[in-house]
C-alpha cells in the first residue's frame, strides 16, 4: 500500500460508465484513503422511494419525503457499504428500475440539499483523507477540494462498461448495449440541464479520457496526481517546520 504524505480530498467526477466507481475505490485503497460513492446515496434514496410508494414524477412528493429515510454509507473502499433505514441497498439500488427513476429523484433541490449536507459531513469526518466520486462533487459539493478530476469515455465504451455493471429485475446482467448507450445518453441530458448542481467539469479539474486506457491505467494515472497533490499540500507544512 502506498501513503500520501498529507490527508487530501479528491473529488472525482464524471457520467456513468467512465470507470468512475472502480478508479476511485481502487485509489482510495491503495492510498489507505476513505471512499464515498455519492451516486449509491441517490440511488438509495430514490429506491427507499420507489419502496415506500412515493410518486418519483412528483417534485412536489419528493421533495416531501426527502428528509425522512436515513442512509448511511460506509467508506471503506473495499466494502463501501449503503442502506437506507438499515436495510442493505447494495443490491436492489443497482436495477434498471432506480436507473430509470434516479434522475428525476436527484434532481429536486431538497434531495440535493440533504444528501449534500451528508456528502459535506462525511469527508470532514475523515482525518486520513478522502476519494469522493460523483457528478458535482469539485462544483458543488467539495469546491475546495485538494484535488479534482473529471473522468469521460466514449459513449461506445461507456455503454459496454455499464452494462456489466446493471441488472434486471430477476438479477441477471443486462445485453442491450443499444438500449443501454441510450439510457447513459438520456441521463447526461438530465444530469446536465438540471437546474440544481449540474453535471459539468470544474474549472480546475484534470480531465482523464478513460476510453482507450486500461483500469490499471486509469488507477496508475489517478494515483500520480493525488500522490502530487498531497505532496503539495504538505510542503508548506514541511517549510514551516524548517524555519
Amino acid at each position: 500500500m502506498s501513503a500520501t504524505p498529507a490527508a487530501v480530498i479528491v473529488a472525482i467526477d464524471g457520467p456513468s460508465g467512465t470507470g468512475k466507481s472502480s478508479t476511485s475505490k481502487a485509489v482510495a485503497a491503495q492510498l489507505g484513503l476513505s471512499y464515498l460513492d455519492t451516486g449509491a446515496q441517490y440511488r438509495a434514496i430514490t429506491w427507499w422511494m420507489l419502496n415506500n410508494g412515493v410518486d418519483v414524477s412528483d417534485p412536489e412528493a419528493i421533495a416531501a419525503a426527502a428528509d425522512k429515510p436515513v442512509i448511511t454509507s460506509g467508506t471503506d473502499p473495499r466494502d463501501p457499504a449503503i442502506s437506507a433505514d438499515g436495510v442493505d441497498a447494495s443490491g436492489p439500488i443497482r436495477t434498471q428500475e432506480v436507473t430509470a427513476a434516479v434522475s428525476a429523484v436527484s434532481a429536486v433541490p431538497q434531495v440535493r440539499t440533504r444528501i449534500t449536507e451528508l456528502q459535506r459531513s462525511i469527508a470532514a469526518e475523515a482525518a486520513d483523507g478522502i476519494v469522493v466520486e460523483g457528478r458535482d462533487i469539485g462544483t458543488t459539493v467539495l469546491p475546495h477540494a485538494d484535488l479534482k478530476v473529471f473522468l469521460t469515455a466514449s459513449p461506445e465504451a461507456r455503454a459496454a462498461r455499464r452494462s456489466g455493471e446493471m441488472k434486471t429485475a430477476d438479477g441477471k446482467p443486462v445485453t442491450d448495449l443499444a438500449a443501454t448507450q441510450q439510457a447513459l445518453a438520456a441521463r447526461d441530458k438530465a444530469d446536465s440541464s438540471r437546474k440544481t448542481s449540474p453535471l459539468k467539469k470544474a474549472d480546475d479539474a484534470v480531465e482523464v479520457d478513460t476510453t482507450d486506457l486500461t483500469l490499471e491505467q486509469v488507477i496508475e494515472c489517478v494515483v500520480t496526481l493525488v500522490e502530487k497533490a498531497a505532496a503539495a499540500k504538505a510542503q508548506p507544512s514541511v517549510e514551516k517546520a524548517a524555519r
